[in-house]
């Protein structure tokens, strides 16, 4: 990632794994020992975060792109892909602020390369990411599995665990 400027980690897995849920516990955990984390999120639904009637909605329909919507608590920029294009993570990270912080995590983008933590359920019938993606560096699951040694593995119900590889193995080889 040439747009990388600080450590970059994936959580990959298919549809319905439990990526968002793993990240909503992970993130306290790793904020509470004095990381500064980032996020980006790939979506596959056509998204909306502003509302039909609100101004900003009304201004982007208009034609106005980036649109930015800015009040005391936070900043949004709504920027339309003319014409729509699948979005590419180094572009992301372009424009992605990484001047305050620590690391970035990464939900989705599986295809790409970067290191990531692979999420796995048997019980989903889904299958490994791992065989065809080198830059998968551990997996997490609910079950024991059968997988190289240089892979490790992590109990995906639980955060602390996760937490744990992310600050004393991750963040210590980067």
């Amino acid at each position: 990632m040439q747009h990388a400027h600080i450590p970059i980690l994936g959580f990959a897995a298919f549809s319905g794994t439990g990526k968002t849920t793993l990240l909503t516990q992970t993130i306290p955990i790793l904020r509470q020992q004095g990381l500064r984390i980032g996020l980006i999120k790939h979506s596959h639904h056509n998204f909306q975060i502003d509302q039909p009637g609100k101004d900003s909605f009304r201004l982007r329909e208009a034609g106005a792109s980036p649109v930015m919507l800015v009040s005391t608590h936070r900043r949004a920029i709504i920027t339309e892909f003319t014409p729509a294009r699948e979005p590419r993570l180094d572009d992301q990270l372009q424009v992605f602020d990484q001047s305050e912080l620590d690391l970035i995590l990464v939900e989705g983008f599986k295809a790409e390369q970067f290191p990531k933590i692979e999420l796995h359920r048997p019980s989903l019938n889904k299958p490994l990411l791992y065989p065809n993606d080198p830059d998968i560096i551990a997996i997490a699951s609910d079950c024991t599995l059968k997988t190289p040694d240089y892979l490790s593995q992590l109990d995906i119900n639980q955060p602390e665990m996760i937490a744990s590889f992310v600050l004393n193995q991750f963040m210590r080889s980067v």
